[in-house]
């Protein structure tokens, strides 16, 4: 059975990852809240895939490959992680004081080709590729796709280690604290792809509740030379941001390009 769910977290990682956010159901996670106080905090996450942002109406969003990372950058825990019907939910206990990131990434390779007059079709890890597609398979098509979906939460005063980039595949790299946003104010961040500045990216951002209004109110926008870019947040409230780039950077020589995405939840809170 978790073969068969990682198979199919690969296939919707690779369809959103090479359609492209604009082509595609929307992928999220969203918490109950990303700024805590008290002496027990606890946090519990939606985590689906559809039209309308923050809306449960398509499917559940598959949890293989999550992870927490505690304020001090050791692994924590997601738990009680259920699946149901149009969302998946889990808690997260923040139980040391500072910023958690909460992410799920993965990569895959996605390839097609001819055998017998028949189109075949297939998906899976890079590890796989060579043991699973022929060698000689023809009129072959293979391209590689990465998402990157989380959220950061504080628990009492915010702290930066979580904030340290991986260096693999498209990551944002906050200069305004992520879970330091205000309403009407000016937020800077830094979009990275292998740990270098990821330039001339375009970022949308759009505001929850989009099943509410008629107006989308997202906004476009573009990264410089050095992959940074600004945000002014007109309202508060939750909001979601996704971003997308392509290159030749491939783990297997027969892919003809990698797509990278990257996605997050933020919450702006009010003046």
């Amino acid at each position: 059975m978790k073969s068969l769910l990682t198979r199919a977290t690969l296939a919707l990682t690779l369809a959103v990852s090479i359609a492209g956010p604009a082509a595609a159901h929307r992928q999220w996670m969203l918490p109950s809240a990303t700024i805590l106080s008290g002496q027990d905090p606890w946090i519990t996450v939606d985590a689906a895939v559809s039209n309308d942002l923050f809306y449960f109406e398509h499917v559940p969003l598959r949890l293989d490959g999550l992870t927490v990372t505690n304020p001090d950058g050791s692994a924590g825990t997601a738990e009680n992680q259920a699946t149901g019907k149009y969302r998946s939910t889990f808690d997260v206990h923040l139980s040391q004081p500072g910023t958690y990131k909460v992410a799920l990434a993965s990569a895959g390779i996605m390839a097609s080709w001819e055998e017998n007059g028949q189109r075949k079709r297939w998906r899976g890890t890079v590890d796989s590729f060579a043991k699973e597609v022929p060698a000689n398979a023809e009129k072959l098509q293979v391209t590689e796709g990465a998402r990157r979906l989380e959220f950061f939460a504080t628990a009492g005063k915010p702290t930066e280690t979580v904030l340290k980039p991986t260096g693999k595949g498209l990551e944002l790299a906050p200069v305004t604290h992520p879970n330091d946003l205000v309403a009407g104010e000016q937020a800077s961040f830094t979009l990275l792809l292998d740990g270098k500045p990821a330039s001339d990216v375009e970022v949308t951002v759009i505001p929850g509740g989009i099943r509410y209004r008629n107006d989308l109110g997202e906004m476009k926008l573009k990264t410089d030379k050095d992959g940074a870019f600004t945000v002014t947040w007109p309202t508060a409230g939750m909001y979601w941001m996704t971003a997308q780039t392509e290159d030749k950077k491939t783990s297997v020589p027969q892919a003809s390009k990698r797509s990278a995405t990257y996605t997050a939840t933020f919450e702006v809170m009010a003046p």
